[in-house]
């Protein structure tokens, strides 16, 4: 049934009458003809509370919601609201329901000092800030604002930045047990092979003059509980936020160590936090006995240069692991110049990869790696170099001893130029020729050494070369999360801050791994599905722009149902 409406000429004018009516068949006309069921009369003298009352008596034979879409679509008396972004933070819900966190999530909230009274809540006001992280990287203040206006979640409405700090206050508590459980989940889920795992750090600066007050650690970096006069028994002692080695290029700035591993795919297993000034040299056997509980198959570790040490070489290999680990070409080792010395042809694996293996021990061998393009590109940086520094010594012989000590001493600061310069008895300054040669001699190489009897030379350098998986992770945690600079102040607050970006990259992984798009693609995509908000006199409800053919592929290739077009249905009380 419709409302038809007909008209009237008549001599003061054109005349407007509305009728139910209905289409019958007409067989001999061999068509639908409207037959009408009752009258309205005219248009401009209808009596609206009598329709009104009308549909309030019909809109009994529907439930509510189903009352108010058939109002809704019939309605013009609409007022749009809003329209907020909605295919995004969708995506990352099915996938945070699809690894059991609000079961995860809800299990740690059982028991315990600190445990929130509403999980459901904190659960939500998690996922939240973990979505935030990957949709619009925002502090926790911007991030409820972010909540409460410009996204939807499911199940949350709004938030105030007090929940957002009493929820990373409880994940911090938590985060162990919460670290362990997700990856059984996900390792399920996955069916992760995990065999070879790499791990490497990083840094992270922040915006502050002044490094933090020392306090007693533990011998893993984390702060020891005080005594009654306030130290801690026994540790070392140091702040957290504090000077280091910035790998940010920020030594200006206080800082943290952060150190992930991540499986071949790319897959974050998990993230650890130091004080800024911890060295590389021990952390890998902290995240080795750290892990050592959990359900992992035989492991080979995958770790650059840093971890080279021969107490972490031991420590690695206890047990049923192994490792692969980069080797300063430069060194002084006896080792290292044996295994470059040694004569052999190499094995040519990709295109752009030729692999020589040389054994030097019983327990250790050694898989030199050449890349014809890497050499090219070596050689012409090094000429670059060389070019460079012939043009800042020319004419230096002219100079008296103290200016040409002065150009020494500028050059000196500059490690690539200083590499092939070499002075002279008498205090000249020359391009060191033979040093030059030597360099040549790496062009494009790089050395590895595998302490796996039965990794092939081919998969020990293909491995290492996954290696990238975990710089690609500190990348996109730098510059698609936000990672830096951190503005939070209490320690147990940066750390719930590097956790709520370990799974929001896990769960930008999962999404890149299945569909093999980028996740920058992806969001802006997704995110086009806006969710509009409309009111009327019978109520407030949302709806979806329709979807686009590339929005309902990427569903498809996650597995994810495509959202209802009306996603909220509230009927105005009668």
């Amino acid at each position: 049934m419709y409302v038809k409406t007909t008209s009237r000429k008549t001599k003061s004018g054109t005349v407007r009458y509305l009728h139910l009516a209905h289409n019958t068949w007409d067989a001999s006309a061999g068509r639908s003809v409207p037959k009408l069921l009752y009258g309205f009369g005219r248009e401009d003298q209808l009596d609206t509370d009598a329709v009104r009352r009308l549909v309030g008596s019909l809109s009994k034979l529907l439930d509510p919601a189903a009352a108010l879409a058939a109002t809704a679509e019939a309605s013009t008396e609409l007022d749009f609201v809003e329209s907020r972004p909605f295919g995004g933070a969708y995506l990352l819900d099915h996938l945070w329901q699809r690894l059991e966190l609000p079961r995860i999530v809800a299990s740690l909230g059982t028991r315990g000092r600190g445990r929130p009274r509403n999980v459901e809540a904190t659960e939500r006001v998690l996922f939240a800030l973990v979505a935030n992280r990957a949709l619009a990287p925002s502090s926790k203040l911007a991030a409820a604002e972010w909540v409460n206006h410009d996204v939807h979640i499911d199940g949350l409405d709004r938030i105030d930045d007090d929940a957002c700090y009493r929820s990373m206050d409880w994940l911090h508590q938590i985060r162990e047990k919460l670290e362990q459980r997700v990856f059984d989940s996900a390792a399920h889920l996955l069916n992760l092979e995990v065999d070879l795992l790499f791990f490497d750090t990083t840094s992270t600066y922040f915006e502050l003059e002044d490094a933090d007050l020392p306090v007693a650690r533990d011998e893993h970096g984390l702060p020891l509980p005080e005594t009654g006069d306030g130290d801690g028994d026994g540790g070392s002692k140091g702040g957290f936020r504090t000077w280091g080695k910035s790998k940010d290029s920020r030594d200006d700035l206080p800082q943290i160590v952060i150190g992930m591993a991540v499986t071949r795919d790319g897959i974050p297993v998990r993230v650890w936090c130091w004080p800024g000034n911890t060295a590389d040299s021990a952390l890998i056997r902290q995240v080795k006995d750290e892990m050592r509980d959990w359900t992992l198959s035989k492991i080979v570790w995958v770790a650059d240069r840093g971890f080279a040490s021969a107490a972490n070489r031991r420590y690695l290999r206890s047990g049923d692991h192994h490792y692969i680990i980069g080797e300063k070409l430069r060194s002084n080792s006896p080792e290292i110049k044996a295994a470059l010395s040694r004569q052999g042809r190499y094995q040519d694996i990709a295109h752009n990869m030729r692999v020589k293996e040389v054994k030097v021990s019983e327990n250790e061998r050694f898989v030199i790696c050449h890349n014809p393009e890497g050499a090219t590109r070596d050689a012409a940086i090094r000429t670059q170099l060389i070019a460079q520094l012939t043009e800042l010594i020319e004419g230096s012989d002219t100079l008296s001893d103290y200016k040409r000590g002065e150009l020494r001493g500028k050059i000196t600061a500059k490690p690539g130029l200083n590499r092939y310069l070499r002075t002279t008895p008498a205090g000249k300054l020359r391009i060191d020729a033979t040093k030059a040669k030597t360099e040549a001699n790496l062009d494009g190489k790089y050395l590895l050494r595998c302490s796996d009897p039965k990794l092939s030379a081919e998969d020990i350098a293909l491995g290492y070369k996954q290696l990238l998986e975990v710089e690609r992770g500190w990348r996109d945690m730098k510059q698609i999360l936000d990672l830096r600079p951190v503005y939070h102040r209490l320690e147990e607050r940066i750390r719930a801050h590097v956790i709520l970006c370990w799974l929001a990259l896990l769960l930008i992984r999962i999404t890149e791994t299945t569909t093999r798009a980028t996740w920058p693609t992806i969001r802006r995509e997704l995110d086009r599905l806006h969710l509009g908000t409309f009111t009327g006199p019978a109520g407030t409800f949302r709806q979806l722009t329709e979807l686009t053919r590339t929005q309902r592929d990427l569903l498809n290739k996650l597995d994810i149902p495509a959202p209802k077009k009306i996603v909220e249905l509230t009927p105005e009380p009668h």
